[in-house]
């Protein structure tokens, strides 16, 4: 499914309240279509969410997404618009009545949306000039620690505003780069080897990657609505070889084979057996009776282009696999 729009939980503002918001799976506005913002089955705003285009994501059924190469994580919440005014009054006023979340708090929200402090009567005057914000929980995220962090009451934002500078999870082009990041799926990586599956002790085996499987990929999220979208792009730059046993000679020594004209590696021809890889490795033991786990890990460059002529750097990510290599002896004959 190439467009979705990503599910997200409503934390409503209050720390004794929550509300489920949009189920994940739910499919987004096609490219090109009419969107307004309508009230979906829930009463919120069925355009106000983010929607995530994969369609020139990887794909197959070895994909996976990347990990970040820092301790840097996609936002697990962010803010978006959720209310028109009116949707607003009816999502909150049922709360106060059923009087579930207390007096106090009650009349702190009141004053807040209703009295003017800084709101009245949920800003109805304003009705089609602007949208009230509300936290979403990224899909796949709910039970992260981070998914408590957009605790920020609901608040409004005039049309062709920029979100409050203090509130640094409310959606921006930035914002929605970050987002597809979490949504990025890159091929798993299995070089091709010489010799294949079997290789000798103290014999070079050569490592390369298949040039149409390496290419970049990317998604796009959008906020329809807004009128804002980024494009997040991770394009491949170089693989490690981690040989799977400390006996082993890595070619080149750091392990780490870099793209050179839009390839890894160098395919093993007839004739270079006595010849050093550029990149690939030399067993020095046997695996025995088993195999050793040979891993290729590779890193992703990632950048984002957006809305406004802006973009950027995300961190770079990696994805890998494993494959198994049998190193043999070689045995000579005496005579």
């Amino acid at each position: 499914m190439p467009f979705a729009v990503i599910g997200a939980v409503l934390l409503g503002g209050s720390p004794a309240f929550a509300d489920n918001g949009i189920g994940g799976g739910t499919r987004g506005p096609a490219p090109g279509a009419d969107v307004h913002g309508d009230a979906a089955d829930d009463g919120t705003l069925s355009a106000g969410v983010v929607v995530i285009d994969r369609s020139n994501n990887g794909s197959g059924q070895k994909t996976g997404p990347v990990s970040s190469a820092t301790n840097w994580t996609p936002p697990a919440c962010y803010y978006a618009p959720k209310y028109t005014p009116d949707q607003l009054q009816k999502h909150l006023e049922p709360i106060w009545e059923a009087e579930s979340t207390g007096y106090e708090w009650d009349a702190r929200q009141r004053d807040r949306y209703v009295k003017g402090e800084p709101y009245t009567d949920f800003n109805k005057d304003k009705a089609g000039e602007g949208h009230w914000w509300d936290s979403y929980v990224t899909a796949g995220r709910e039970g992260d620690p981070g998914a408590t962090d957009c605790d920020e009451p609901i608040f409004w934002v005039d049309e062709n505003d920029d979100p409050p500078a203090d509130i640094p999870q409310a959606v921006t082009p930035e914002v929605l780069a970050q987002l597809a990041y979490a949504e990025v799926r890159v091929p798993s990586t299995e070089v091709a080897l010489a010799p294949e599956g079997t290789t000798k002790v103290n014999l070079p085996t050569w490592a390369w990657l298949d040039a149409a499987q390496f290419k970049p990929v990317s998604v796009t999220a959008s906020v329809p609505l807004l009128g804002i979208e980024a494009t997040t792009t991770a394009a491949p730059v170089s693989v490690q070889i981690e040989p799977g046993t400390p006996d082993a000679e890595i070619h080149p020594a750091s392990g780490v084979c870099e793209i050179r004209s839009g390839r890894i590696g160098e395919p093993y021809a007839r004739g270079k057996a006595d010849e050093t890889p550029p990149c690939g490795v030399t067993y020095l033991r046997s695996s025995g009776d088993d195999s050793y786990e040979l891993t290729a890990t590779v890193t992703w460059k990632i950048e984002w282009t957006g809305t406004g002529g802006a973009g950027g750097d995300l961190p770079d990510g990696s994805f890998g696999a494993t494959q198994d290599v049998v190193v043999q002896e070689i045995q000579a004959i005496n005579r």
